[in-house]
């Protein structure tokens, strides 16, 4: 089955970071968050993929091409405007072999059992099929809520009394092309926000929801970032990923080191992602903040710039 993987937007949540790369190609313990997510789509069997694309797009195509080297056949969905989590879809239906077709957040990972969501799918003769885990922070995720048969009556507001008991969408699901077909080309459309509360309400089609058992990892902040490399790696006083230079007398307590990036002796860095290229001074320290290169500095930031580097604090 064809996998859409959405990776077109801009991550302003994950700001300073995304000035230097798409949000997708952030690196996390070793690999990009996009070569995680195609991974996993490549173990549950999937070969032929898209991606859509526009900010930033050669920090995404630099690293996945064809997908040859992941087992993958990739192609690409070009957006010259972010045309949203349902106007992607739709203006990649031209390249979509499959109907239905497996949609996959680019920004996320969540590694579902395909199958058993696909077999879910099929039986219930859904037009949508959303994985879902129980919200794991009801007053930070908006909520989805089932009937008793699973069917999908409804999304509700972050902290709202309804979403304590709510399910969170991880942002994959099996959707028929004719949920798409009928939009206009080229307009930006989202889904929960929009077509799907808008099926859901009218009962014009069937939104199924399918409970998984998966682990959630949000990197949707630098501080979600951050715990995702760490945790991923295993924990640790901190992970330097290949092509970061680190000074053996640097400390670098619960931090990231990007490749590119450059930690001079004596450097204290505690719960820091240091993020190439730039090149941290000799004796530099920093507590909970992503450093960048100074130039990368906007009007109105509130940010610490020292010796070249920008400190911003989160």
């Amino acid at each position: 089955m064809t996998a859409l993987v959405l990776t077109a937007g801009l991550g302003t949540r994950l700001d300073p970071l995304t000035r230097l790369v798409a949000k997708p190609a952030v690196p996390l313990a070793g690999r990009t968050l996009i070569e995680r997510v195609l991974g996993w789509l490549a173990r549950e069997g999937g070969r032929d993929v898209v991606l859509n694309l526009h900010y930033k797009p050669d920090t995404i195509t630099g690293v996945v091409g064809d997908g040859a080297h992941l087992g993958l056949r990739v192609r690409y969905s070009w957006e010259a405007a972010i045309l949203g989590s349902a106007g992607g879809p739709r203006h990649a239906l031209p390249l979509i072999d499959d109907d239905p077709f497996l949609i996959v957040n680019g920004d996320t990972l969540c590694e579902v059992a395909i199958a058993p969501l696909l077999a879910a799918h099929a039986a219930a003769g859904a037009d949508v099929t959303m994985a879902l885990v129980r919200n794991p922070a009801p007053d930070h995720y908006n909520g989805v809520v089932l009937d008793d048969d699973g069917r999908v009556r409804g999304f509700v507001r972050r902290g709202s009394a309804e979403a304590k008991e709510s399910w969170h969408f991880v942002g994959i699901q099996v959707a028929r092309q004719s949920v798409f077909a009928p939009l206009p080309d080229g307009v930006p459309v989202d889904t929960v926000s929009s077509l799907y509360r808008e099926m859901v309400a009218g009962q014009s089609a069937r939104v199924q929801g399918f409970p998984v058992d998966a682990r959630f990892v949000d990197v949707g902040t630098p501080r979600d970032c951050l715990d995702a490399a760490l945790a991923l790696a295993g924990g640790g006083d901190g992970v330097v990923e290949p092509g970061a230079d680190v000074a053996a007398s640097a400390a670098i307590h619960q931090s990231v080191v990007w490749p590119g990036a450059s930690v001079g002796a004596g450097a204290e860095l505690s719960r820091c992602i240091v993020a190439g290229p730039v090149v941290v001074p000799p004796g530099f320290t920093a507590r909970s903040s992503v450093l960048v290169p100074a130039t990368l500095v906007r009007d109105g930031d509130r940010a610490r710039v020292h010796g070249g580097v920008a400190s911003f604090e989160f």
